[in-house]
């Protein structure tokens, strides 16, 4: 613990609209609550820049576990970002030029002090899909590209695959599409915005029908346990919002040693906590922005991965 009690600001979503239950920012929130942290709670309106100091609209935050009144906001203050021990930058995809300059801010902010989890260069570099190519022996065959020829080529190659966009989140978009599918030539058209965007296309994992493993790592460390999204009947995809129903399991071998090679990588990049993505034995995501499953996984086997993270944000601040 602490010796003094941390100043935490939390940058995220309003934080009237989540689900409590569910929510691994208000998991976050009620272990900062636990070690008696002064809260600081931001929206990203809230975040301004002066003369290169980054300041926010705070409002002090307090949490109580509970589903029908979760949370009450003191006064607004003007503060400096550079003024609180550590920040959890929580705000949830898209990913676009307002997260952007969001973390051109909590770049002032780390360099006035204040620990950023997770690292600002981390969150504009590290694309939850473009970043699994950073370990092509754990993936599978993936293509990233603009081009619907080559997307046409991949699936007559592979036969089954699954295509999806670089920013997109909670399954959006994604499409498992098969050769002679009479929808593909559509499909690739909207993905790519007729050669316009850039698309991601993987070979298809069968194991999806066991689940989509998300597993969470705290400064590089894996969780020793997975949280498997299994797709409903009428659905390819393995996330919560799109349906699958969530099933606990203890990390494989293979899940290990994928986590051997990807949480190094992160923790020297200075990411405190991600959620990798595993189906079958391969690596299909790397989520740094704001990557859930705390809430489930403590339930499932009574643990506590705030707690944990909290000790790794001690541990980085002395």
């Amino acid at each position: 613990m602490a010796a003094t009690a941390l100043k935490i600001g939390i940058v995220m979503d309003p934080i009237g609209s989540i689900v409590p239950k569910k929510d691994s920012s208000f998991a976050m929130l009620l272990e900062a609550k636990r070690r008696s942290a002064e809260i600081h709670y931001f929206e990203q309106r809230d975040l301004s820049m002066l003369q290169g100091k980054a300041c926010g609209r705070s409002r002090r935050l307090d949490v109580v576990d509970d589903h029908d009144a979760w949370f009450e906001l003191g006064e607004a203050r003007e503060i400096e970002l550079g003024e609180l021990d550590a920040i959890l930058m929580r705000k949830d995809p898209p990913f676009d030029m307002e997260y952007v300059y969001t973390t051109y801010i909590l770049d002032r902010a780390k360099l006035a002090g204040a620990l950023v989890v997770n690292d600002p260069r981390a969150l504009r570099d590290m694309n939850e899909k473009a970043y699994t190519a950073w370990f092509p022996e754990c993936t599978p065959v993936t293509l990233i590209t603009r081009s619907m020829g080559e997307m046409k080529s991949f699936l007559a190659d592979h036969g089954r695959i699954v295509v999806k966009p670089l920013d997109g989140m909670g399954g959006r978009s994604i499409f498992v599409v098969k050769k002679g599918d009479n929808n593909a030539n559509v499909i690739f058209e909207t993905l790519t915005d007729y050669g316009r965007r850039f698309a991601m296309a993987q070979v298809f994992i069968p194991e999806i029908s066991l689940g989509d493993k998300r597993i969470l790592l705290i400064d590089g460390t894996p969780v020793p346990h997975a949280l498997a999204r299994i797709p409903s009947g009428d659905d390819n995809r393995g996330n919560i919002v799109a349906g699958a129903s969530t099933k606990g399991q203890d990390l494989s071998d293979n899940d290990r040693a994928i986590c051997d090679q990807v949480g190094p990588v992160l923790r020297d990049a200075g990411v405190l906590f991600a959620g990798i993505d595993v189906i079958g034995d391969l690596l299909t995501e790397v989520n740094v922005t704001s990557p859930t499953g705390i809430r489930e996984l403590d339930r499932m086997f009574d643990l506590n991965i705030a707690g944990t993270l909290f000790d790794a944000i001690e541990n980085k601040l002395g």
